[in-house]
């Protein structure tokens, strides 16, 4: 097989081509060379407002519940996807806490000394992004229970709390930044508002005009966190009782 025939099928699926793109998947006949203009490109789609990072953190503030259904059920192209918008957010987060040395009350392990538990915890502390993803599988569940009446499924409440943690890491990033800035002590007043925005997001989500849902989607929240670390602290317990036998 020549090279004309090949370039006469999508390299992304085979199929004939009959355009510069893949009528099927979309894929260009020909990929762009990568260039500086490439990488530029790459980074100024990543950062523009019509689509992107910024585009998502500004629909998120502003609209989360309406945004996220549009993601859901209409167009998932113009917001980052949900699990790597969760893990970026909470990468900044720890990155800026690293760097600011800023106090991280965000988890804590006293009280348990040289334990299994405190290593769970520090694991927790060093790893926002994966644990983010942990707990939200708890809220998930108990949004879920809040909220069945909405028949949505566990997947789909899982992404709106991917996007929802995910700007409240950011929320904690910004008191964090002004706590080191101004040398007061503001951290916690970033943890009571990423979780307003939190339950905000999830009342609006489902649906905006009934109050009852913001209380509900708080509820959810808490019971949903407190369950993930009395789980964690369960397992450490468990992992340091066998160790012992």
């Amino acid at each position: 097989m020549n090279e004309d025939s090949i370039s006469k099928k999508c390299k992304g699926c085979n199929t004939a081509l009959t355009g510069p793109f893949c009528a099927q998947c979309g894929t260009p006949r020909v990929l762009p060379k990568i260039d500086a203009s490439y990488i530029i490109s790459e980074i100024v789609s990543v950062l523009n407002f019509n689509k992107g990072i910024f585009y998502t953190i500004k629909e998120l503030l502003t609209r989360p519940g309406d945004s996220v259904q549009k993601f859901i059920h209409n167009d998932r192209k113009r917001l980052v996807k949900p699990i790597i918008f969760l893990i970026v957010c909470s990468l900044i987060y720890t990155l800026a806490q690293q760097f600011l040395k800023f106090e991280d009350g965000y988890v804590n392990a006293g009280g348990f000394g040289d334990s299994t538990v405190t290593t769970i915890y520090k694991w927790i502390q060093k790893n926002y992004g994966y644990a983010n993803i942990l707990m939200s599988i708890f809220i998930a569940l108990w949004i879920k229970l809040f909220f069945k009446k909405h028949h949505y499924n566990f997947f789909e409440i899982t992404i709106l709390l991917c996007f929802a943690v995910g700007i409240a890491m950011l929320i904690y990033t910004i008191f964090g930044l002004l706590e080191t800035v101004t040398h007061l002590k503001i951290l916690h007043f970033g943890g009571i508002i990423g979780v307003i925005y939190i339950s905000w997001a999830i009342g609006q989500f489902f649906d905006k005009n009934k109050k009852i849902n913001y209380l509900k989607g708080f509820l959810a929240y808490f019971i949903g966190m407190l369950t993930f670390y009395f789980l964690a602290v369960a397992l450490g317990l468990v992992i340091d009782l066998l160790s012992k036998n």
